[in-house]
Formats: C-alpha cells, sequence, structure tokens
C-alpha cells in the first residue's frame, strides 16, 4: 500500500512549486528508492488528487460520509451517522484554494471580492458552500453535503403504521410541511414523500440548490439562482413559486421555505393548488413560541 503521507507530500509539492506537468519527477525526488510499481501507484494516487476534488476524492466516494467539513487550512472533517469526526486527510491553504476553484469551476461559480460566499450544485447533486475571506477568519471555509446516494424509502424512517397514514396525507392530496434541525434529515424525508406520488402527475420543484431526486416521470425541476458580480441576475425562490404555479402543477414542492415565498406557498395551498410540500428549519424563538 502507497504511503498517504508521501502522496500528500508530492501533491502539496506540485501545487504549491506550480509543477503538475512533473508529477513523476517530484515523486522520484520525494522518494527515490520505491520500487517502479510502487512509483506507477503513487503517480496515479497523486494524478487523481490533481483531477475532481483532489484530496477529497477519497471521502467524495465514501458512501457512509454525508458531509465533508473543511475549517480553513487544517485537518478535514466529515459527518457519518451523525456524528462529525476528523480525517487522515489535511489541506494546506493553497491545496483548499485549488479545491474549491475546481470544485465552482465546473459548474460555472466563482468567488468575489465584493460577494465572499457562494452555494452550487456538483455535477453528483451535492451541495457545496464556500466563504472565503476576509468574511471567514480563518478561511477559506468549503463545505460539501452529499445527496444521491441512496434512494429513501418511507419505511426507512417510521414504523409501518405511520407509513400507511404518510401515505395516506400524500397521495389524497394533504398539505405537508416538514420542521428539523439542520441535518436532521429533512429534504431525505421529503424525497421519499415525494416517492409515494401517482406517477401520472405533474409535479413541479423549486429549490435555492437542487437536492431533490424523484423517482417519478413527470417532473419539472427548477434552481434558484444568486445575484451576479454587479448584484442583478438573481432569481429568488419566490420568483420561482410564482412561475411554478403558471406551470399547471398537479403538486407544488418547494425543497425549503425561510422567506417571502413562504406566504407564496400558502397562498397557492388555499386557492386550489392541492398536496404542496416543504421544508422548514425553525428558530429557536419560532419554537419557544408555539411549545
Amino acid at each position: 500500500m502507497i504511503d498517504e503521507h508521501l502522496v500528500a507530500r508530492v501533491h502539496r509539492r506540485v501545487v504549491n512549486e506550480d509543477r503538475v506537468d512533473e508529477v513523476a519527477a517530484v515523486v522520484a525526488l520525494e522518494s527515490p528508492l520505491l520500487s517502479s510499481t510502487d512509483r506507477d501507484r503513487a503517480l496515479q494516487e497523486v494524478e487523481a488528487r490533481l483531477h475532481g476534488l483532489g484530496p477529497l476524492e477519497q471521502l467524495m466516494a465514501d458512501p457512509t460520509v454525508t458531509e465533508i467539513m473543511a475549517n480553513g487550512p487544517g485537518v478535514v472533517w466529515v459527518e457519518r451517522a451523525g456524528a462529525v469526526e476528523p480525517t487522515d486527510t489535511a489541506l494546506d491553504t493553497r491545496e483548499l484554494m485549488a479545491v474549491i476553484e475546481r470544485a465552482l469551476s465546473g459548474v460555472g461559480r466563482r468567488i468575489d471580492p465584493l460577494r465572499p460566499w457562494v452555494d452550487a450544485r456538483l455535477p453528483d447533486g451535492s451541495r457545496v458552500n464556500v466563504v472565503a475571506p476576509p468574511i471567514a477568519v480563518d478561511g477559506p471555509y468549503l463545505t460539501i453535503r452529499r445527496f444521491g446516494l441512496v434512494n429513501p424509502e418511507l419505511s426507512d424512517f417510521v414504523s409501518t403504521v405511520d407509513e400507511r397514514a404518510l401515505r395516506s396525507f400524500v397521495e389524497r392530496g394533504d398539505a405537508v410541511l416538514i420542521s428539523g434541525g439542520t441535518g436532521a434529515g429533512k429534504t431525505t424525508l421529503l424525497n421519499a414523500l415525494a416517492g409515494c406520488l401517482a406517477p401520472e402527475l405533474r409535479v413541479v420543484t423549486v429549490e435555492d440548490a437542487a437536492e431533490l431526486a424523484l423517482p417519478l416521470p413527470h417532473v419539472v425541476r427548477m434552481e434558484g439562482r444568486p445575484p451576479g458580480i454587479e448584484g442583478d441576475g438573481e432569481v429568488s425562490t419566490r420568483d420561482l413559486v410564482r412561475t411554478a404555479l403558471r406551470m399547471r402543477p398537479d403538486r407544488l414542492i418547494v425543497g425549503e421555505v425561510r422567506g417571502p415565498e413562504a406566504y407564496d406557498l400558502l397562498q397557492a395551498m388555499h386557492t386550489g393548488h392541492r398536496g404542496g410540500m416543504s421544508t422548514i428549519t425553525p428558530t429557536r424563538r419560532w419554537t419557544r413560541s408555539i411549545g
């Protein structure tokens, strides 16, 4: 097995010295006594780090990882089965910036001094959030929330009795609002509930970053867009909810309501648009007010 520390050293040197075209030479310099077979393996692993999300590719390939967090240069943290833990992967500032640039360039986004944060969706459906200096004091910060690893079933969440009740709510077109804290699984449960919809229904989804992967044949997906460098071009969730209501939806699903779009969704539910679904993250004040 190739020494991960060797791979990390070679990768860091290649990035810092801008020697992307000289990986083989750097491997030889760092470990001249390697056999030709081990040298080839080390070369392959370094090359893998230089493409995609580099040092994070191994974590991205791990189906047990649901969140990847880099809190500035240093150790990378992950979430597995609801528990946050450190990994053996560590990034310096240049490596972290290289990962961020690759992640954002692939989806047509970038960090700008006037707006030093960005949300985007990776090709595999994962959501990436980047916060850069000056607002990221120890940054840059990178958070990747994984999606699309499994197709959830409603039975994964509730008992058989509760599953029948929830299915009946969905099938008869009751409004459904899922409330819970960050990372509680609201979107995953919403996805499972939507899987109970009849295949002939026209379903329109609205999200600020597309995460839902509905196993249905007639789905129209819309995704919001943040403002551009000049502060224009924004497409808000509220804009998309209003647009969706003109698209003849049998069911309207809003990934999360946390602003003025809540009013439009409630209005739709009261004016003939049955079966609306969404999620909400309650604030502590809101929780106290209804407790």
